[in-house]
C-alpha cells in the first residue's frame, strides 16, 4: 500500500534540499501534486497533509473528482492538452490552465472566462524539444503568442510550462529546462511587467528543474505511486 504521507514528506524535503543547494529560497518552489488516475480519496489524504495545489490531465476525469474533494482552499491546475470543445468546462472547473499553446485556445478561454465572470490565470506551454507528437507552441512562435495572451482581458499570464523529451536520466532534461528559462528571460525583455513562473520538472527530474529555475514542479508518481490504469 502506498504511503502518501511519507511520500509527500520525502518530496517536500527533496525540494527544500535542492533549493538550498543552489542558494534558492525553498518557498520559491511550489509543489503541484499530479492526481491524474487517482481518486478523491487519495487527494483527500494529501489535503490532510496540507497539500493545496493539484494537477489533472483531462477535463473529463476532473469532472468526477474536483466537485467531490472535501477540502477548502485548493487550487486545481489543468496540465494536459485542452480540446476546444472542453474549454468552457475547463474554465468552470480549474483555477489555472497551464497548457495554452495557440491563439485559438487562448481566445476560447478568454471568452468563456468573461462569460463566467472570471479572470483566469494561465501558462503558455512551450514545445522545448520541438517534438512533432507533442503539444506546445514552437519556441520561434512564443513571443507572438505571449503578446496575444497578454492582450486578452480575462486571462492572466503567469509564465511558461514545458515537458522535455522523455529520458530516464534526469540530466537529459537539463538543457530543455535551461532553454525554457532562457525563453522566459528573452520574452521578459519586451514586457513592462515580467513573467515570474516556470512550471517544469516532474517526479524523476524535479531536482534538476529546480537547479535551472523552476518555480513549480509537477509531481505525481513520487507522491501517489504508480499510475492507475
Amino acid at each position: 500500500m502506498v504511503d502518501i504521507g511519507a511520500n509527500l514528506e520525502k518530496v517536500r524535503k527533496e525540494i527544500t534540499q535542492a533549493a538550498v543547494e543552489c542558494d534558492r529560497d525553498p518557498a520559491s518552489v511550489l509543489l503541484l501534486a499530479v492526481s491524474k488516475t487517482f481518486g478523491p480519496e487519495e487527494v483527500d489524504q494529501a489535503c490532510r497533509l496540507s497539500q493545496r495545489l493539484f494537477g489533472e490531465n483531462r477535463v473529463q476525469e476532473a469532472e468526477t473528482k474536483i466537485p467531490v474533494v472535501r477540502s477548502d482552499g485548493l487550487e486545481w491546475h489543468l496540465i494536459g492538452h485542452l480540446q476546444s470543445n472542453k474549454a468552457r468546462r475547463a474554465v468552470q472547473l480549474f483555477d489555472v490552465i497551464q497548457t495554452v499553446d495557440t491563439s485559438k485556445v487562448a481566445s476560447l478561454l478568454d471568452r468563456n472566462a468573461g462569460e463566467l465572470g472570471k479572470r483566469l490565470p494561465v501558462f503558455i506551454e512551450v514545445n522545448v524539444g520541438e517534438e512533432s507528437q507533442k503539444a506546445g507552441v514552437p519556441p520561434a512562435e512564443l513571443t507572438a503568442l505571449v503578446g496575444t495572451v497578454r492582450g486578452l482581458s480575462h486571462l492572466e499570464l503567469r509564465g511558461l510550462m514545458a515537458i522535455p523529451p522523455w529520458s530516464e536520466d534526469p540530466e537529459m532534461s537539463r538543457p530543455y529546462f535551461r532553454r525554457l528559462a532562457a525563453l522566459l528571460r528573452e520574452v521578459n525583455r519586451s514586457l513592462d511587467t515580467p513573467l515570474r513562473e516556470l512550471s517544469m520538472g516532474m517526479s524523476h527530474d524535479f531536482k534538476v528543474a529546480i537547479q535551472e529555475g523552476s518555480t513549480l514542479v509537477r509531481v505525481g508518481t513520487a507522491i501517489f505511486g504508480k499510475r492507475k490504469a
